[in-house]
């Protein structure tokens, strides 16, 4: 860097006298008389050094020549002028004045000297920098070594902010050599000297030909699906993913690193955000007392977040692992939450008592019923829990909001549910016919049930089991390479579950629509690239056998059920099936004396739900997964 300041200032003196010189023969008309040319070669080496000085005291080679925008140009002009009025006050000093409209060329001569010399070096820099050799690298060879090559999806306002930002970085790792966009009319076209150069689809060749390290996705008028095509694109190459936030006017002025963030699982999945019926949503439940049983869970959290957007006149969070709901009640504060409109419970959905105490207390006006075990082969291996907690908890609080007139109950299910192989999803199905049965009895409550599948980052869920296995350095463990899940984000659960409360009439079971189903053995490989490895290079996948219990795939509706549209595109509803609760009952009494003999009460089970089918042993050996499949 000090070469290339030093070499800047001689070619500066250099351009000084030969501006000078020029503006002294300019206005003698060509013909220089002795006396200033005698005046001119005293001032040959004092007027370089006045105005160099200046110069450095504006700190002008300091600046990045090849990054030059309009501010840094003003910031010549003034120190020019200045260097100039100097070099005018020199002359008067020493009486080698020469005529005063000299001064005034000179200004104009050095002003386009200096600017030009300035805006060539940044022309100079932007043809020579994507060949082999860079400018830069002739003087400063080690910082280019490492520099992270760089292309921009995208050639529109976000890119050019972002492209600017980046560029302005001092001593920057980044350096952003190409943007691509489907719109063929900028093809050929450059933004702040970074050609744009091929289509999106072209990705895959261009990274090779540039030699690109990270790619930058830039589009914020794109879809969610839009995007998620991208990054499918973009993962069959080895580069770095980030994304850019959405340009608006919060971010217009600081576009930068900092707001890049890295690609994560949930804009693979390409679901795009959900229009909420915020004015039918809020007639529930503003100034209302909402009860959320397993609040401090994965999807009943979020629920309680979102619940505090609409004003409830207080929430209360039932939960019988004290840490979550802690954390919870303690980020809610936070917030600015009125401490008088939340309360947190600690209790179990088991103990009627204490479920009694809590709902004759708060006189709730709604119940979302989240509280559940959830874990497919714990479960399995513990069937008297699922029971336990599942069934008899839901029975609990079923009746309990029945008898002390809860205007809602709506039950979280699962699509485990649906055609059951398993104990935990046999025992939600279970759950279902509760409320289904009860909404067929003469009742204050109306019962309704959300059904849906995966949630991505909910406890015991596949992606924090990735996260701690990719810590621990692989593998990463798939039970089956044909496995298939249906997957969406927790806070889109969320959404959907407040949205079909406020459809509930009672009796319903509403299923969420969850998009494409998805591999777990791609979700695997996508999170391995977007961890920045290579799969079976750094980090190697497993593939285990599948659990007792599992299944290849999950359904969301069972044959009988049939689908009905709802007022949200996203939500529909499964016909209603004719359960007598009293009929359910009796069975559900034999469960609980069957409860003990795992044999005995999986049968029981299987009698009450006639599409559950008891799993056998999965004889699949572990292996490692082939990367050459």
């Amino acid at each position: 860097m000090k070469r290339y300041k030093i070499l800047l200032m001689l070619i500066d003196a250099i351009l000084i006298n030969l501006a000078f010189f020029l503006a002294l023969w300019l206005r003698l008309e060509f013909e220089i008389p002795p006396n200033f040319w005698t005046a001119y070669k005293n001032s040959i080496l004092i007027i370089p050094l006045i105005q160099v000085a200046v110069f450095i005291l504006f700190k002008i080679y300091n600046i990045l020549w090849q990054y030059t925008s309009t501010k840094e140009l003003i910031q010549l002009g003034i120190a020019v002028l200045i260097g100039s009025l100097g070099c005018l006050g020199f002359g008067v000093m020493t009486g080698h004045l020469l005529p005063r409209s000299v001064y005034i060329i000179y200004l104009l001569i050095i002003l386009i000297f200096m600017a030009g010399s300035r805006i060539s070096i940044r022309i100079l820099y932007r043809l020579l920098k994507h060949d082999e050799f860079s400018l830069k690298m002739l003087f400063n060879k080690e910082t280019d070594v490492h520099k992270r090559r760089i292309m921009i999806i995208g050639a529109g306002e976000a890119s050019s902010v972002l492209i600017k930002e980046l560029q302005k970085e001092f001593n920057s790792t980044n350096d952003v050599v190409l943007a691509v966009d489907d719109d063929t009319r900028k093809h050929h076209s450059s933004i702040h000297g970074v050609p744009v150069r091929g289509t999106i689809e072209d990705i895959p060749t261009l990274v090779t030909k540039w030699l690109i390290d990270e790619i930058i996705i830039a589009i914020p008028s794109a879809s969610r699906k839009r995007i998620s095509q991208i990054l499918k694109i973009c993962n069959t190459t080895n580069c770095k993913l980030k994304i850019a936030p959405p340009l608006t006017k919060a971010v217009e002025a600081s576009l930068g690193i900092k707001n890049i963030r890295p690609v994560n699982i949930e804009d693979l999945l390409g679901r795009e955000e959900i229009d909420l019926d915020a004015t039918g949503v809020a007639n529930y439940l503003k100034d209302n007392i909402i009860l959320v049983t397993g609040g401090g869970g994965s999807i009943g959290s979020e629920l309680c977040r979102q619940i505090m957007c609409f004003s409830p006149k207080k929430l209360i969070i039932f939960d019988i692992y004290e840490n979550n709901a802690y954390d919870l009640q303690n980020e809610l504060l936070q917030r600015g939450i009125s401490p008088l409109s939340l309360e947190v419970i600690i209790g179990s959905v088991r103990d009627a008592a204490k479920l009694r105490q809590v709902i004759e207390k708060y006189t709730p006006n709604i119940i979302f019923h989240a509280a559940a075990h959830k874990h497919v082969p714990l479960m399995e291996a513990n069937p008297e829990e699922a029971v336990k907690n599942n069934v008899f908890g839901t029975l609990n609080t079923a009746l309990l909001a029945k008898e002390l007139k809860v205007k809602k109950f709506i039950l979280i299910s699962t699509d485990k549910a649906v055609n059951p192989t398993n104990v935990m999803g046999a025992t939600k199905r279970i759950c279902e016919m509760i409320i289904q049965s009860l909404s067929k009895e003469p009742s204050d409550t109306e019962f309704a049930a959300v059904r849906f599948g995966n949630v991505l980052g909910s406890n015991g869920s596949v992606i924090p089991l990735f996260k701690r296995q990719l810590e621990a350095g692989g593998p990463l463990t798939v039970t089956h390479a044909e496995i298939i899940r249906y997957f969406m984000t927790i806070p889109e659960a969320a959404r959907l579950i407040l949205q079909a409360m406020s459809f509930a009439k009672g009796g319903e079971i509403f299923v969420l629509d969850m998009g494409e189903p998805v591999k777990i053995l791609d979700l695997a490989k996508n999170f391995i690239k977007l961890s920045g490895l290579s799969v079976g290079k750094d980090i190697e996948i497993k593939i285990t056998g599948l659990r007792p219990g599992e299944k290849l795939y999950e359904e969301l509706l069972m044959d009988e059920e049939g689908l009905q549209k709802t007022g949200c595109d996203k939500i529909f509803v499964a016909h209603p099936l004719d359960l007598s609760f009293e009929e359910l009952n009796k069975q559900l009494d034999l469960l609980l004396h069957s409860i003990y003999d795992k044999e005995t009460l999986k049968a029981c089970i299987g009698s009450i739900v006639p599409t559950y089918k008891m799993p056998l042993a999965s004889t699949e050996k572990s292996k490692p997964y082939d990367t050459a499949m």
